[in-house]
């Protein structure tokens, strides 16, 4: 058996490429982690950061965001994320929705990039309004359902199903990064491919 040739052209490809995805990250800090209960806390935390992992494997441009730091009101991003994000500049705001923060939404236009794989807490809040303004701006949002959380199931839900309704595509984890590695002939990712994988347990029992 052998691979599609040509490869198909990843800044066209209708499915996620490294080419023509960046990755958004909004408000992964203390008090935001913390009064999440649609999900377990270890299980988010571990998510969100197999999605920064996965990010940087595949080179993808990521916009780092957190809301409050500079009034001295909030803590900055949860250090386990911020590790898994060397280099990456992160945006302070005021604004509970992020599309309404001018150096935001330049960070995301700068990316050059027309799908957004959008990761927020709460689902409710920070996901769900800039969801709906990038999708209304003409960008594709891949919201990944399990690294994202709200202040209860039945909130997380809803919002999920509102961007849907919106056009919003929803994914998980395992899809993202297996959407992003798509062939195993594309060998230079395929040790990390599998670190991720059994990270996000996946492949549990090989």
């Amino acid at each position: 058996m052998s691979s599609i040739s040509p490869v198909r052209n990843p800044l066209e490809d209708h499915l996620l490429t490294p080419s023509n995805a960046a990755v958004v990250i909004i408000d992964y800090q203390p008090t935001q982690i913390h009064s999440v209960n649609s999900i377990n806390t270890s299980e988010l935390i571990r998510n969100i950061v197999l999605v920064a992992r996965a990010a940087t494997t595949y080179k993808l441009p990521v916009v780092l965001t957190t809301v409050n730091v500079a009034t001295t009101r909030n803590q900055d991003t949860i250090p386990p994320l911020r590790e898994a994000l060397p280099g990456v500049p992160s945006y302070d705001r005021t604004s509970m929705n992020s599309w309404e923060d001018a150096e935001f939404v330049a960070a995301v236009e700068a990316t050059g990039r027309k799908k957004l794989i959008m990761c927020a807490l709460w689902t409710e809040v920070c996901l769900a309004f800039p969801a709906l303004d990038a999708l209304k701006a003409g960008y594709e949002v891949y919201p990944v359902v399990d690294a994202i959380g709200g202040t209860t199931k039945l909130a997380h839900e809803t919002a999920l199903r509102r961007v849907e309704q919106a056009g919003a595509q929803l994914i998980t984890v395992p899809e993202l990064i297996c959407e992003l590695q798509r062939d195993w002939n594309r060998a230079a990712t395929v040790e990390d491919f599998l670190d991720l994988m059994f990270a996000a347990g996946a492949f549990v029992g090989l």
